[in-house]
């Protein structure tokens, strides 16, 4: 298996790429052709993110460059975001469901996107500066280490096909307990992509790592790392097929590869 530090230079630098020119070799997006899918239609970015969920005319109430078409889902669909809510963006990217959110919590709350690709932050700050959002802010972080965020004092994490990506998902979803309102007053709705068979680790590599499917867990681990995190209120909100993966082994299942949507309350 490549070392955790190795996946995330593979990560950084393919997703500052996306940043720079808008093009996605990502499995994170439903128009992908890569890990055996076979695709031939290519959709556009707004395309793509209609096909995963997202209300094309909320997606024009926001920049434009924001919208990359990459993600399996779309967690603001599902949030109950209200007038002066803080909300944080788990790997925001150029800043799609910030915007959005920003749009919902108004000039009373606060939106905060997290990413470590220095070239997404500069992307999504541009495009905050262009449009005039004053109640947002984008933060370096590497959220399996240290969300950037104070204890205790968000109302809403959201993430759209990021938590996968990670090496520690546990130790990530610990960082979002931390940062959430405690007594049912914080909440976390991701969007991920979970699998009927994980990779041996010494079959991952950093190319598929970062197209969302070898870092991929069953749907049962992936709960049950919620769930060691210290959340014990979760609810699956939405679950599709996502794509089928081919495997290199004769005889052998395919790999269902699943769109899932989670809800969690910190007690």
């Amino acid at each position: 298996m490549d070392k955790p530090s190795h996946l995330k230079e593979k990560i950084m630098d393919q997703y500052g790429k996306i940043a720079l020119d808008g093009n996605s070799n990502s499995c994170c997006m439903p128009s992908s052709d890569c890990c055996g899918t076979s695709s031939e239609i290519l959709l556009t970015p707004f395309e793509s993110s209609k096909a995963v969920g997202y209300d094309s005319d909320k997606l024009k109430l926001i920049p434009e460059s924001s919208v990359l078409g990459v993600g399996c889902g779309n967690p603001i669909r599902f949030a109950d975001i209200d007038e002066g809510d803080t909300v944080v963006d788990l790997g925001s990217g150029a800043g799609i469901d910030v915007f959005l959110a920003a749009n919902i919590v108004k000039e009373s709350g606060r939106v905060i996107g997290i990413d470590m690709t220095e070239n997404m932050l500069k992307k999504a700050r541009e495009n905050a500066d262009r449009y005039g959002y004053t109640n947002v802010e984008f933060r370096h972080g590497d959220i399996e280490q240290r969300i950037p965020v104070d204890d205790n004092c968000v109302d809403l994490v959201i993430s759209n096909c990021v938590i996968n990506l990670t090496t520690n998902k546990e130790k990530t979803f610990r960082e979002i307990y931390r940062i959430l309102k405690p007594e049912g007053k914080g909440m976390m709705i991701i969007s991920d992509l979970v699998t009927s068979k994980e990779i041996d680790a010494d079959s991952i590599n950093a190319e598929n790592w970062c197209s969302c499917i070898d870092g991929a867990l069953t749907k049962a681990n992936y709960l049950d790392s919620i769930k060691k995190a210290g959340f014990t209120n979760t609810e699956i909100l939405d679950e599709k097929p996502y794509m089928e993966l081919d495997n290199d082994k004769i005889g052998q299942e395919k790999r269902q590869i699943t769109s899932i949507s989670i809800k969690a309350v910190k007690e």
